[in-house]
């Protein structure tokens, strides 16, 4: 099987956003010169009345005009914000990303010895504490308080409060940022909302000290009765529509939106065997994820795992978390069983937005669902040996007629044309 090859060709098409932009927050660019978010994926966890939000993003530009503003319920301490690692957040996404299952029609001739081989063909992606800053007082000229300033290793953090969005759009300019047309009225819902700003910079000299090329995650810490995630700013800086994977850790179920219609892509559905050369699962899958957001005219946030982390997936695929590499997205409860599996219930979230699809943030509860599930796909490879018999000539009719139920099901999954399927099913003019 060509699967090293196919993992790299489905690494670039399986982010599922090969030409979108998101945040939970935005980016704010120092003149000259811009920066654009590239793709999202959030970590959420909730405990309680406790979250924790760990941000990964990538994005096009220079790291000396990095800004960062990310409405947060409570004044945020020193204490709880921190660096994550990437690694961690990507193997969580490699963990749960959806799979393809693949299985061998056996020999149709006696002796039938029914031997079904099944391998898993998809995987995707194949602190000093921090010291503490003199804060500034109530800014007069533009009703702008800086509650606390502080660096943590290559950032400068700064949790600001706000009388009104024109204020504190006029403060970020002063302090030398260029604001996105049209944040002032989104930062102005959250200033009536008793919000506080979360603003982090890039501490250059400190950032090459460290060694580090990019900025790292960060992961900010609350605890609030508001179980949400900010992604209207996110719409400020973008170009189109956004896709934003949402990794949601909570100790007993599956997590789902309350304003937002929550949707389940589909599943456990027999594809035809060419999905598995080469980056084809990746095609369809981005493909079939475009057709659903169209039908549903952009308005649903979409289940693709939900797993307990203490059971093992079927199939799996990527390497299970520890309770460590959990803790350190602040899955406090989480710990090491037998067989390396950790606890808690891992739900991934999908969604596509733009501003006026979702004009609302993502508010979440955890419901009291705690069975298995997961976006997955399956093939099921053509027996190519011997069929010179009886039992062998009835299962070639068979296979020609599963095969015509694959290619209706992609199909109708995609909308591609029967006519282009048709000519990669084996042994139908390929």
């Amino acid at each position: 099987m060509r699967y090293t090859t196919w993992l790299k060709a489905a690494v670039a098409a399986l982010a599922l956003a090969p030409t979108a932009y998101s945040f939970c927050g935005f980016y704010v660019a120092q003149e000259p010169g811009s920066l654009f978010n590239k793709s999202s994926k959030v970590v959420l966890v909730r405990d309680g009345d406790r979250t924790v939000i760990t941000m990964a993003n990538d994005y096009q530009g220079d790291p000396s005009e990095f800004g960062l503003v990310v409405p947060v319920p409570q004044e945020i301490e020193p204490e709880m914000v921190k660096i994550a690692e990437r690694s961690i957040i990507d193997k969580l996404d490699q963990y749960s990303v959806p799979r393809l299952a693949e299985y061998f029609d056996p020999d149709p001739c006696p002796p039938r010895m029914r031997e079904e081989r099944k391998t898993m063909s998809m995987a995707p992606m194949s602190a000093p504490p921090p010291t503490m800053a003199v804060a500034d007082a109530a800014d007069r000229d533009f009703g702008v308080t800086v509650e606390k300033a502080f660096s943590l290793e290559e950032y400068d953090i700064t949790i600001i409060r706000a009388k009104g969005g024109d204020g504190l759009e006029q403060w970020l300019r002063k302090e030398g940022y260029r604001i996105p047309d049209g944040a002032t009225d989104v930062l102005e819902s959250y200033v009536r909302q008793d919000m506080h700003f979360f603003l982090a910079k890039i501490d250059l000299r400190a950032q090459e000290k460290l060694g580090v090329k990019w900025p790292r995650p960060l992961r900010v810490e609350y605890h609030s009765r508001k179980f949400m995630l900010p992604i209207r700013l996110g719409t400020v800086n973008a170009d189109g529509a956004q896709d934003l994977l949402v990794f949601a850790l909570s100790p007993q179920a599956r997590v789902e939106t309350t304003n937002y219609r929550a949707a389940r892509m589909p599943t456990d559905l027999e594809v035809p065997e060419y999905l598995s050369d080469g980056g084809n699962f990746a095609t369809f899958y981005t493909a079939m994820f475009d057709r659903r957001v169209r039908r549903d005219d952009m308005r649903a946030v979409y289940l693709e795992y939900a797993w307990p982390m203490q059971v093992v997936c079927d199939p799996c695929a990527g390497d299970q978390l520890t309770g460590a590499e959990l803790q350190a997205l602040g899955a406090n409860w989480a710990q090491d069983y037998h067989g390396g599996m950790s606890g808690g219930f891992l739900t991934r979230l999908h969604v596509r937005y733009d501003r006026r699809h979702f004009p609302e943030d993502l508010v979440f509860q955890e419901t009291a669902d705690a069975a298995p599930w997961q976006a997955r796909y399956v093939v099921n490879h053509a027996w190519r040996g011997n069929t010179n018999c009886a039992e062998g000539r009835r299962y070639l009719q068979q296979l020609a007629a599963r095969q015509t139920r694959e290619v209706t099901t992609l199909h109708e999954l995609t909308g591609w044309s029967s006519e282009d399927i048709q000519r990669f099913v084996p042994g139908r003019g390929r």
